[in-house]
């Protein structure tokens, strides 16, 4: 009789190695659903109801739909301004797609939409900008390219602060001029 308890045995392991892979599965779904589950764990919504007042930055993408005043840094993720959110702030982000309202300036790495029914009063700054027929759009748009916007205003910059400091040293003070007559 021992011997047919480790014949049963055997039996019993294939069981449980069905019901593993079943666990597994459930928590490992087809790359379909592996996909949306991605969009889920790196998309957050604030719901309609919500009202932040503040500083608002994080590292995933983000969906608003209620209302936020204040700062809002999203520098590598998208943010979506649902049809139902009201913003009121500086915004800062990968890529701004607006299908409500925002009171503020804009700033993108990548891209700015407004969608259909979207509405902005600000400046944008982004390397493209989309603004679909029926959105409402005021102010100024700067579309320079990322890598030549950075390094051109930093060199220009480089060269105006030595420039400016031997135009300001003479109309400042006396010691200035002494010192060009004494040298």
């Amino acid at each position: 009789m021992w011997k047919r308890d480790e014949s049963v045995k055997p039996a019993t392991p294939p069981a449980p190695a069905p019901a593993a892979p079943t666990v597994p599965a459930a928590a490992a779904p087809p790359a379909g659903d592996r996909r949306n589950l991605q969009m889920q764990g790196e998309n957050v919504n604030i719901g309609k109801s919500v009202v932040i007042k503040g500083e608002l930055s994080g590292s995933e993408d983000l969906t608003i739909e209620g209302h936020v005043e204040g700062r809002i840094e999203l520098k590598e993720n998208a943010l979506t301004i649902g049809a139902n959110g009201k913003i009121r702030a500086e915004v800062f982000a990968k890529a701004v797609i607006v299908l409500g309202e925002v009171v503020g300036n804009i700033a993108a790495s990548e891209k700015v939409d407004i969608r259909d029914n979207g509405s902005v009063d600000g400046d944008i700054t982004s390397p493209r900008v989309a603004i679909a027929e029926g959105a409402h759009f005021r102010g100024s748009v700067d579309m320079q390219r990322a890598g030549s916007a950075a390094a051109k205003p930093a060199a220009s910059a480089a060269a105006a602060k030595p420039a400016a400091s031997p135009a300001a040293s003479p109309a400042a003070s006396a010691p200035a001029p002494g010192q060009k007559v004494g040298a």
